[in-house]
C-alpha cells in the first residue's frame, strides 16, 4: 500500500461514528450518479433499493428499507443540510454522551420516523393526504439528536450569530416549522420528522429519570458488530470470576457510577452553563465522549 494510501486508512480510522455515518451517506449519493450513468435511468430511480416505500405491502418486500432510506439523498441541498447539522449536533453530543448512546438515538430516531410514516400513510384515508412519495433522508435522525439535546438540557444556551438562545428555544422553532410543513408538499418527510422528534425528547425525559431506552438496541448494535469482527465460529466461553457489586460485575458497576457522574455534571450544564464546570469535570466528559 502507498504512503497516500496508508494516510487514508489512517484518517478514516479516526473519524468518530458520526463523521463515518456522514461518509457514507456521501458515497451513497456519488453511487446514486453512477447507477444513472451506467444504467441511463432518471436520477430519482437510481436508489430506489434503498428507498422506504409508502405501502406496506411494498415494505415487507424490502424490510432493509427502514434503515437505509436514512443514508438516501437525491438533492444535494437535502444532503448538504442534513449532513452539515448532524455534523455540528454530533460533536456535542459525542463530546457529552457515550458514543454507543448517541449512536443509538441517531438509528432510533430513523426508525421511528420510518414507522410513523408507514403507520400514517397507511392508516389516514388518502383523501387527507397530499401526493407522497417514497420516503429518504436523514433528517429523522437528525431531529431525534437535536431534540434530545434541547429536550435533556433544555436551559443551557447557545449563540445564534449575535443572540444567545436556550435550547428548548431550537426545539420549539423545529417543531413549529415541521408542523406547518405537514401543509406543504413534503408531508412524508415531515411525518418522518416528526418520528424523530417524539423518539428524540422521550430518549431524554426517560434518560434523566435514570432509565437508558435505548440499552436494548444498544445491544442489537454490539451483535451486528461482533458478527463482522469475529474470525472463528468456534469460541470458548470463560465464566467470570470478578465479584459482583450490587447484582453487577465489577466493569458495569463502574458504567453505571460513570453514567451517573455525566448526568450531574450535564445538570450542572444545563443550569449554569458549560463554563462553570472545573477542568477535571471537562476532562471526563471529553474522555467519556470518546468511550
Amino acid at each position: 500500500m502507498t504512503s497516500l494510501g496508508y494516510d487514508i486508512k489512517d484518517k478514516l480510522k479516526r473519524l468518530n461514528v458520526f463523521e463515518k455515518i456522514i461518509a457514507v451517506n456521501i458515497v451513497v449519493f456519488f453511487l446514486g450518479f453512477l447507477i444513472k450513468a451506467i444504467n441511463n435511468i432518471p436520477r430519482e430511480h437510481s436508489l430506489k433499493w434503498l428507498e422506504l416505500p409508502k405501502d406496506i405491502s411494498d415494505f415487507i418486500l424490502k424490510p432493509w428499507t427502514i434503515i437505509t432510506y436514512g443514508f438516501t439523498h437525491y438533492d444535494v441541498i437535502h444532503l448538504l443540510f442534513n449532513l452539515v447539522i448532524l455534523y455540528f449536533v454530533s460533536r456535542s453530543m459525542v463530546n457529552l454522551f457515550p458514543s454507543k448512546q448517541s449512536l443509538s438515538i441517531y438509528f432510533l430516531g430513523i426508525l421511528s420516523g420510518g414507522l410513523l410514516y408507514l403507520l400514517v400513510y397507511n392508516l389516514i384515508p388518502k383523501s387527507m393526504l397530499m401526493s407522497v412519495g417514497p420516503l429518504v433522508g436523514a433528517s429523522a435522525g437528525v431531529n431525534a439528536l437535536l431534540i434530545f439535546l434541547c429536550a435533556y438540557m433544555p436551559d443551557r444556551e447557545t449563540k445564534f450569530f449575535a443572540i444567545r438562545i436556550k435550547l428548548w428555544h431550537i426545539g420549539l422553532a423545529i417543531v413549529i416549522i415541521d408542523f406547518i410543513g405537514l401543509f406543504g408538499i413534503n408531508q412524508g418527510g415531515k411525518v418522518a420528522h416528526f418520528g424523530g422528534t417524539i423518539l428524540g425528547y422521550f430518549y431524554a425525559k426517560q434518560l434523566f429519570k435514570g432509565n437508558d431506552i435505548g440499552l436494548g438496541f444498544g445491544k442489537f448494535m454490539d451483535s451486528i458488530t461482533y458478527l463482522f469482527k469475529s474470525k472463528s465460529p468456534l469460541k470458548t466461553v470463560y465464566k467470570s470470576k470478578k465479584k459482583p457489586f450490587a447484582g453487577h460485575n465489577k466493569e458495569q458497576f463502574n458504567e453505571f457510577n460513570n453514567q451517573k457522574k455525566i448526568d450531574l455534571i450535564l445538570d450542572k450544564i444545563s443550569k449554569s452553563g458549560y463554563e462553570s464546570l472545573t477542568k477535571e469535570e471537562k476532562a471526563f466528559l471529553f474522555k467519556s465522549g470518546k468511550d
